[in-house]
């Protein structure tokens, strides 16, 4: 089954390599840097290190506390950071460069994971969530390098896919030294596609122990002031196609309730930005561009954040947060930052990727949820006209993130006994 899967993924290269080359066009960074998914380096990286690899923004954002943790303690330990993605990569850089080295992760073929694990040597490897590469897996195996899967989660639908390919699954999650899953219901669904039992632990889920500068709250409450002004300001975060529209539709409709009502738009992939100025222009729309540096006039009706990293510090500035990604079927995205900073939230109906976590905040009456654009209308509308309703919903939220903190230092534990770090 390896040889079939590795002759096959040779087979589909050409075609990775196509797909690249159409999300380059409008997104540059995805035409770059093609040696690193190939495992050849164009400098000289440190060895021996401890290598952490987050397909992404949101795991890079989940797995950026658990570095500065570990770097506060062991501040000579080399660390090395693999994503996927350019905006991943991004972030990263932007958060750790000159702190740890930063490379793509390579694709899954024996001589190229080969290249890339004699280049760096690693001595740990941990993997963020659900990345369950055969020919990685088998040689971290051979060359005894541990390997943790932490912040480990598995959807029912996942769990069914592998179970279909149990000769595949079975022999590289033999190679894991510890599964931390997020859940029980995570936990099991792992066993049941062939973890071996006693390395799966359930540990949590480290975006509870989100990190908030105080900074970043002070920076949005400054944008709050000088830019906004006195304006109601409803951030729509983490966008997706075909969802932006249906908020710049309502809008008119709350707008004539809410005279000082702002939109502020956060798309979530960069490649999207214009499209979305183009949207509002085409609804006859007043817009502001946030990398333009114009302050919100009081004709202005839309913001449009077009800059990376600056979702916390964004949420610090708005009255009442809707997490994007749940009006389409994405599956929703982190609605915890927007707990952290105390905004009251709401979401859609599509929140898979956090069903945990967008139940346990209903549960406790800390978000709403809306169904339809109607929903979303009446609540905005119920939210604008009760203060005192928009801080506890905010309250409980906060309540809710404090109970499930302690992942990442169960994590940091375990990694600190299974290798010494000097």
């Amino acid at each position: 089954m390896f040889a079939f899967y590795t002759l096959l993924f040779y087979l589909l290269t050409p075609f990775i390599m196509l797909r690249l080359l159409w999300r380059g066009i409008k997104a540059p960074a995805y035409r770059q840097r093609w040696n690193e998914r190939f495992g050849y380096y164009h400098k000289t990286y440190p060895q021996d290190v401890i290598w952490f690899h987050a397909v992404s923004v949101g795991e890079a954002e989940a797995l950026f506390p658990l570095l500065r943790l570990l770097q506060s303690r062991h501040p000579d330990a080399k660390l090395l950071i693999t994503t996927t993605t350019p905006t991943g990569s991004a972030r990263v850089q932007a958060m750790f460069l000159g702190k740890a080295a930063h490379v793509y992760l390579p694709y899954d073929m024996p001589f190229v994971i080969g290249r890339f694990l004699n280049c760096f040597k690693p001595r740990l490897a941990v993997i963020m969530e659900t990345e369950i590469w055969p020919n990685l897996y088998a040689a971290c195996g051979k060359q005894k390098i541990p390997l943790f899967l932490i912040n480990a989660r598995l959807t029912e639908k996942s769990a069914c896919g592998y179970r279909r390919i149990p000769s595949l699954i079975r022999p590289s999650l033999a190679k894991v030294s510890l599964i931390a899953a997020q859940t029980h219901d995570d936990a099991e669904r792992f066993v049941s596609i062939g973890a071996q039992p006693e390395t799966v632990k359930v540990m949590g889920n480290m975006k509870f122990d989100i990190d908030i500068a105080e900074g970043t709250i002070a920076e949005g409450r400054r944008l709050k002031s000088a830019v906004f002004g006195d304006r109601f300001v409803w951030i729509i975060a983490s966008t997706h196609k075909n969802e932006e529209a249906l908020f710049l539709d309502i809008y008119p409709e709350l707008k004539a309730e809410i005279p000082e009502l702002m939109l502020v738009l956060v798309p979530r992939h960069p490649e999207r930005f214009l499209e979305v100025k183009k949207l509002c222009e085409e609804r006859r729309l007043n817009v502001v561009m946030r990398t333009s540096g114009d302050n919100c006039a009081a004709v202005t009706d839309v913001y449009i954040a077009d800059t990376m990293g600056e979702l916390k510090m964004l949420y610090a500035a708005a009255d009442v947060a809707f997490i994007g990604g749940s009006m389409v079927p994405v599956g929703g995205h982190n609605l915890l930052e927007a707990a952290a900073i105390g905004v009251p939230m709401m979401f859609g109906p599509y929140m898979s990727n956090f069903k945990e976590i967008a139940g346990g905040v209903l549960a406790r009456n800390a978000a709403l949820q809306c169904r339809t654009q109607q929903d979303i209308v009446s609540t905005v509308l119920s939210l604008y006209a009760d203060p005192d309703n928009r801080s506890e919903l905010a309250r409980r939220a906060g309540a809710f993130l404090q109970e499930n903190r302690g992942a990442i230092a169960a994590i940091a534990a375990r990694i600190e006994t299974a290798l010494p770090i000097d």
